[in-house]
C-alpha cells in the first residue's frame, strides 16, 4: 500500500446519522416510482417478500467487450419467499403546497383475523370487535355511504394507493400478525380508473409475478443485522493506535479539540451497529418462481427437475413452500426478515 495517507478517520457516511435501532420493523417506502405514463394499464408498483436464505447460479455472459464474454460465471442470489397477499382497502391523497395529505380511507367489507390481529397488543384479551362497525356501512343504505367516499376519492385525489396485508399463516414462522403495508397505484388514465382497480381487488389475493417480471429491477428496502453496541474500530473504521498505547488501543486518540467544549457528531464514537432501515437499490430478478413448481429451477442448459430448496431446506428458514422470487446478489437483514420490493 505505497503513498497510503497514515490516518484512517472514518469509514462511514454522515448522511446515515443517527446510528440507532430504527421504529420501522418491518421497512418502510419512502417514495414510490413517478406516476407519469396515463397510457399504461392501472398496476402495483410494491410487494412485500421474506428472506429465505443464498444460493448461487452459473450463467453466461453475453456482453461484447467484455473479458467475460461467452463464458460462465458464478453469481451469488438471494432468495426471497413472496406469498400472494391480500387488498382490504384504498387510500386517497390530495396534492398540497406541503405534500401530500390523506383525504379518506376505504375498507374492504370482510377482513381476516390477521389484519385484525395486528390492530391488537393483545389478542387474546380483547373483545375482538375492530370493524364490525365499519362492515355494517355495506349493509346499510345500500352501501351508498361507502360509494360516497369512493366517488370523493375519485374525485379530488391525485395519488391512490391500496392498503394490504401478508399471509403469515402460509410462511410458518409462528407469526400470527400480518404485515399491513400500502402499495401506490400507477398508471391508468384518472383517478377514477385507480379507485375502479383497486376497488376490483378488494379482498382478492395478488401474487408477485402480476406486480414483477423476470429480469426487471427492483429497490430492496428492510431493516439490517442487528449487532448491538460495538466500539469505534468496528462501527466506524478507524485505524488501531500502536501497540504500546496506554488505555487500550482500538480506540480514537483525539476526539476534538478543547474549544468547542463539547464532542463534534462528525467524531467517531462507539454505540449502536447493526438494525438500521437500508434501501439497495437496482437488484436485478433471476427467476420468479410458482408455488407447487417443482421444476422452477430448470434452464435450457440443465434440463434436471428440481426446485429452488437445498436439501433439508434453507438453514434457519425451512422450505419454500409459496412463490418466491430470485434476485442478483445479497440483500439486508436475517433469514426470516420482512422486505419490501
Amino acid at each position: 500500500m505505497s503513498h497510503r495517507k497514515f490516518e484512517a478517520p472514518r469509514c462511514g457516511n454522515l448522511g446515515f446519522l443517527p446510528k440507532k435501532r430504527t421504529k420501522h420493523h418491518s421497512g418502510r417506502i419512502r417514495s414510490f416510482p413517478k406516476d407519469t405514463d396515463a397510457s399504461a394499464p392501472c398496476h402495483l408498483t410494491a410487494f412485500r417478500a421474506y428472506k429465505a436464505g443464498m444460493t448461487h447460479v452459473v450463467r453466461g455472459v453475453d456482453r461484447p467487450g467484455a473479458i467475460m464474454h461467452k463464458r460462465e460465471v458464478v453469481d451469488a442470489v438471494s432468495i426471497l419467499e413472496t406469498p400472494p397477499m391480500v387488498i382490504v382497502g384504498v387510500v386517497g391523497y390530495l396534492e398540497t403546497p406541503r405534500g401530500l395529505r390523506t383525504l379518506t380511507t376505504v375498507f374492504a367489507e370482510h377482513l381476516s383475523e390477521e389484519f385484525k390481529r395486528r390492530c391488537y397488543k393483545n389478542w387474546y384479551k380483547s373483545k375482538r370487535k375492530a370493524y364490525s362497525k365499519y362492515a355494517k356501512k355495506y349493509t346499510e343504505n345500500d352501501g351508498k355511504d361507502i360509494e360516497k367516499e369512493l366517488e370523493r376519492i375519485a374525485k379530488f385525489c391525485k395519488v391512490v394507493r391500496v392498503i394490504t396485508h401478508s399471509q403469515p399463516k402460509k410462511l410458518h414462522l409462528r407469526l400470527k400478525k400480518a404485515h399491513i403495508m400500502e402499495i401506490q397505484i400507477n398508471g391508468g388514465a384518472d383517478a377514477k380508473a385507480k379507485v375502479d382497480f383497486a376497488k376490483s381487488l378488494f379482498e382478492k389475493e395478488v401474487t408477485v409475478d402480476s406486480v414483477f417480471a423476470k429480469d426487471e429491477l427492483v429497490d430492496v428496502m428492510g431493516v439490517t443485522k442487528g449487532h448491538g453496541f460495538e466500539g469505534v474500530t468496528t462501527r466506524w473504521g478507524v485505524s488501531r493506535l500502536p501497540r504500546k498505547t496506554h488505555r487500550g488501543l482500538r480506540k480514537v486518540a483525539c476526539i476534538g479539540s478543547w474549544h468547542p467544549a463539547r464532542v463534534s457528531s462528525t467524531v467517531p464514537r462507539a454505540g449502536q451497529n447493526g438494525y438500521f432501515h437500508r434501501t439497495e437499490m437496482n437488484k436485478k430478478i433471476y427467476r420468479v418462481g410458482k408455488k407447487g413448481d417443482n421444476a422452477s429451477c430448470q434452464t435450457e442448459a440443465d434440463l434436471t427437475e428440481k426446485g429452488v430448496n437445498p436439501m433439508g431446506g434453507f438453514v434457519h428458514y425451512g422450505t419454500v413452500r409459496e412463490d418466491w422470487v430470485m434476485i442478483k446478489g445479497a440483500c439486508v437483514g436475517v433469514k426470516k426478515r420482512p422486505l419490501i420490493l
